[in-house]
């Protein structure tokens, strides 16, 4: 009998293919493209990506830019934190 094999997430379906440092490296990018944000206007869980830099609210039918693969890039984080302080 078989061991079971570690789960892979999203990047299964490379199969054996690119490395496995490659391969975890692109599950961090996938698992925070798909997952949903909160939108900055009505509040709720709906935000998910278009395109490139491209965001959608479900609710409310906003398109918002942003990262590449991610809502709110660290660049972004920091500024947000240092004009709050500054207010």
């Amino acid at each position: 009998m078989s061991k079971r094999i570690k789960k892979v997430g999203i990047t299964g379906k490379f199969g054996v293919r690119y490395g496995s440092s490659l391969r975890k490296r692109a599950k961090i990018c996938m698992d925070q493209k798909k997952r949903k944000y909160e939108c900055p206007f009505c509040g709720k869980s709906n935000v998910r990506w278009q395109a490139i830099g491209l965001w959608k609210c479900k609710s409310c039918e906003k398109v918002m830019s942003g990262g590449g693969y991610t809502f709110e890039t660290p660049l972004h984080c920091t500024i947000k934190q240092t004009l709050s302080r500054t207010e």
